[in-house]
């Protein structure tokens, strides 16, 4: 900070967010109320190319939001959040909050970082086609996860989340049916996968290179994922909006631009699979 003071004006809100969230989460909601086709192949694709697409940019605006980063008061953040959470199909974002923040202040700590796999979840999915499953079914494994690893009770808004998101399917359900809810359901459960987005999970802190712990994507998917490329960039400044991290790396470029950063999400995903000597294993680890 003493050596970059502008860095101090990135601080503060976005209040862009709101509205982009909103209408992201609102187009996800009306695909299947307005203009679900009936054809099960064409349906299929809808969800697989636009779907799944959008899902991964719902997941990633709760992570915008819940850094408090689009309303200056913290119980806006979390109702907006709440909303966004939606076509997501299941009450994620008051826990996803709890924990990511757990992730930031003790990253790499095992029994309380709870993105790191446990041991024998990384000791079963080994090889290619271990790994890949593992992709596939990410989102179950860390919604279960903490359960086990760090399990915490529930708090307000947690509950809160919980009962919204029920009503929130119910009303829902009589808006689009069962094929409504279908198309949610499918889009949240094959987003991770293949899917060229998916990279991110296994880009941020998978070990690419000795000796660097969390690693950066600057590609053009950053225009739809609200720049959660820049990580090593969120990392050190966490209340910096994600659509002022590109100018934070400008300002502090010395510092990020020797580091090793990815160039495709595609390519993170071939080498996570095909490359031996990453497993989920392949992760920097405290104990304090």
């Amino acid at each position: 900070m003493t050596e970059f003071p502008e860095v101090k004006k990135l601080f503060g809100n976005d209040t862009s967010l709101i509205f982009k969230t909103l209408f992201v989460a609102a187009l996800q909601l009306a695909i299947p109320t307005f203009f679900l086709p009936e054809n099960p192949w064409i349906f299929g694709l809808v969800v697989l190319l636009v779907g799944t697409t959008l899902t991964h940019i719902i997941v990633l605006a709760v992570h915008e939001i819940t850094h408090d980063l689009a309303f200056k008061k913290k119980e806006l953040n979390n109702w907006l959040a709440i909303i966004v959470n939606f076509p997501l199909v299941v009450p994620f974002a008051m826990a996803f909050k709890a924990y990511h923040a757990k992730h930031h202040w003790h990253q790499g700590k095992e029994g309380v970082d709870t993105d790191l796999a446990v041991k024998w979840e990384a000791r079963f999915f080994r090889g290619p086609i271990g790994k890949f499953i593992w992709l596939i079914i990410q989102i179950p494994i860390y919604a279960v996860r903490p359960l086990f690893v760090h399990p915490m009770v529930p708090d307000k808004w947690q509950i809160i989340n919980g009962v919204v998101q029920i009503s929130a399917m119910t009303g829902f359900y009589f808006l689009a049916g069962w094929e409504g809810l279908l198309y949610l359901g499918l889009s949240t459960a094959l987003a991770t996968g293949l899917h060229p987005i998916s990279g991110h999970f296994v880009a941020e802190h998978f070990i690419y290179k000795e000796g660097q712990e969390t690693y950066s994507y600057y590609g053009w998917w950053n225009k739809l994922i609200w720049n959660v490329g820049y990580h090593n960039e969120h990392h050190d400044f966490p209340t910096i909006p994600g659509s002022k991290l590109p100018e934070l790396k400008k300002i502090a470029g010395k510092h990020y631009d020797n580091l090793y950063a990815h160039e495709s999400y595609s390519k993170v995903i071939w080498k996570f699979l095909f490359d031996r000597k990453i497993t989920l294993f392949s992760r920097v680890k405290r104990d304090q």
